[in-house]
């Protein structure tokens, strides 16, 4: 009897084992089946979240892109409205002098008896242009020996420093250079003038006075131009040096490689390459030059008159220093005829600015200009 009952009792403790076991299976799964329903509904969560940021950024990205082509068509538009708003200033400001024709000599002191103003802006166009050229004809050949040794000859430490002091003379104000044009060179290129125009006074741009000297003291056109030849520097040295460094160093090692020296490879790989690049900085430089004011007004002493001697006072005289010198005085009809002199300027700066683009295009696939 006793025997029987511990079987039923191990029968009913082993049911038991089998029902907790079951019970704790059920558990189980149920609580994996939670845990992997939770998981999923998670990763749902997150990828709703992503597509929403998706969508928030495409559209702010469009929205950003459309400000920017907005903001970038109307910089377009801005530039071209306010060239052509000063044109339509200069040519409405300059009618009443032009429609007066020689009349205009009556009201106007500047201008000789009996011209008009087109007669009379036709000495300051030639003594601009003359002085702007010989400048320019100064200041490249220096300023692209200067690009050369800062790139290609000088040391790195070397080459940074004097970068940086040619990039500190275009930050110098021009009634600065006008002061030392007056007060400092003027005086150290009288014996020089006076040997050139004893020597050379046969070539027209050296041809001294009546007696055959320079004018003492040197406040001349080619005094003017030298000091313009120093505001004009920097910018196309800057400009030069950019467009040397960005020669593709292939076709250096390629010309050394060939047995070049160091001249050579210069003169067959780095010039070829930059030549646009060139024009292109003589072009900005001469720009400068020609709408410069203060420096020239101070040196110079000006006149009238069609005239290629640059070593003698009295000669020439430049637009914008004539505007500057005779505005404040200027009756109504003085201010249009300095206007329309104004507007002659405006039409060279303008046809420089086209034949220096024309030169550049005509090169793009062949130089680093671009």
């Amino acid at each position: 009897m006793l025997e029987n009952g511990a079987l039923e009792n191990g029968l009913e403790n082993g049911d038991g084992l089998e029902n907790g076991d079951a019970s704790e299976n059920g558990d189980a799964s149920e609580n994996g089946d939670a845990s992997e329903n939770g998981d999923a509904s998670t990763r749902r969560a997150a990828v709703a979240v992503a597509d929403r940021l998706a969508v928030t950024g495409r559209r702010s990205g469009r929205g950003l892109d459309r400000g920017f082509r907005y903001l970038a068509v109307t910089s377009g538009v801005l530039i071209v409205m306010v060239l052509a708003a000063v044109a339509i200033f200069l040519v409405v400001q300059a009618w009443p002098a032009l429609r007066a024709g020689r009349s205009v000599s009556d009201e106007v002191g500047w201008i000789p008896d009996g011209s008009s103003v087109l007669e009379a802006v036709g000495p300051l166009v030639f003594g601009t242009v003359l002085a702007a050229l010989v400048a320019l004809a100064v200041a490249v050949p220096v300023a692209i020996g200067i690009a050369l040794f800062i790139s290609h000859y000088a040391p790195r430490r070397l080459a940074s420093a004097l970068g940086y002091l040619v990039d500190l003379l275009a930050a110098i104000p021009s009634v600065v250079y006008g002061l030392w044009g007056v007060m400092v060179l003027a005086p150290l290129l009288h014996p020089v003038f006076s040997w050139l125009v004893r020597w050379l006074g046969w070539i027209p741009l050296f041809a001294g006075d009546s007696a055959g000297n320079a004018s003492n003291p040197p406040r001349v056109l080619m005094t003017a131009s030298l000091v313009l030849a120093v505001m004009i520097l920097p910018i196309i040295t800057a400009v030069c040096r950019e467009v040397f460094l960005t020669t593709p160093t292939l076709h250096e090692e390629a010309a050394l490689a060939l047995g070049a020296t160091r001249w050579e490879m210069i003169r067959m790989a780095v010039l070829p390459y930059g030549r646009s690049g060139i024009v292109s900085a003589s072009m900005l430089g001469l720009g400068r030059a020609l709408g410069e004011t203060m420096a020239v007004l101070m040196v110079l002493s000006p006149g009238m008159l069609y005239s290629l001697k640059m070593l003698v006072g009295s000669q020439q005289q430049t637009i914008a220093a004539n505007i500057a010198a005779k505005f404040n005085d200027a009756s109504p009809m003085g201010h249009s005829a300095l206007i329309a002199t104004g507007l002659a300027l405006f039409v060279i700066t303008m046809m420089v600015n086209m034949a220096a683009r024309a030169i550049v295009a005509r090169r793009k696939d062949f130089s680093g200009a671009n």
